[in-house]
């Protein structure tokens, strides 16, 4: 059976925290230490920021001129549209209150991942920006904890042509974050030709059931019983190539 436990005793992370070892003090208090087969922790990606000092002071900002020209369109700070354009590879939608960027890492999202919500007292002109590797921050959390349990760093996104947003995951280590089924045999014998599963993505969506999206304060979730499959990938695999847009 499959479980999901909320961490809800985790303080609030300041850079240079040991983030790990919070983690496992906050996992030992809930009786889910030591690790199970099957255990995948998610965490996130705010407070892997956080801890890894990702925070920007907005007056330190100077916006250039591309930004300024920018920021008009899109109706936001020009000091935050020029953060977007440094943590971006393009500009995929700018209209007024939207845009939409491919961030460096390669995922298509709002604002390149910038977030100033929830960054803690006194963070009105801060911003937070995403983990400069997340996949090597999910290795690292991974290897911190011992190496037994599985890490998935998430974000929430929205999708083309669906409202709401849902958990993904951006980080992932000590699973597979991509199952290729292709190959396989569906229960008729036919042969399946494109399923892939977002692994990584489904279980930071499930994560997000008991994280929550707003004042909750969960930034970690234990999934224990996940039969999860042998293999290991970051997220990554998840990224579509450039020369695999479908929309362009």
């Amino acid at each position: 059976m499959i479980a999901i436990h909320p961490l809800s005793d985790l303080p609030e992370i300041r850079a240079a925290d040991d983030l790990p070892l919070l983690l496992r003090h906050s996992l030992e208090s809930a009786g889910l230490w030591p690790p199970a087969a099957g255990d995948v922790l998610i965490v996130t990606q705010k407070i892997v920021s956080k801890a890894e000092g990702r925070l920007v002071d907005l007056e330190t900002v100077e916006p250039g001129p591309a930004a300024v020209e920018l920021a008009a369109t899109v109706r936001k700070d020009p000091r935050l549209v020029e953060l977007v354009l440094r943590e971006s590879s393009a500009v995929v939608r700018a209209v007024p209150n939207v845009l939409i960027t491919r961030h460096r890492l390669g995922h298509v999202m709002a604002n390149s991942g910038i977030d100033r919500s929830n960054i803690g007292a006194g963070g009105g002109e801060q911003a937070l920006l995403l983990p400069e590797d997340p996949d090597a921050s999910a290795l690292a959390l991974r290897s911190a904890l011992g190496g037994e349990l599985a890490v998935v760093i998430s974000d929430s996104f929205g999708r083309p042509w669906r409202h709401g947003v849902v958990g993904v995951a951006i980080g992932a280590a000590g699973l597979p974050s991509l199952v290729d089924r292709r190959g396989g045999q569906d229960r008729d014998g036919r042969r399946l030709e494109v399923t892939q599963i977002a692994l990584a993505d489904q279980v930071a969506t499930a994560a997000t059931l008991a994280m929550g999206e707003g004042d909750e304060g969960v930034p970690a979730v234990l999934i224990r019983g996940l039969p999860v499959p042998a293999g290991e990938s970051g997220a990554r695999a998840l990224v579509r190539p450039l020369e695999e847009d479908l929309f362009r």
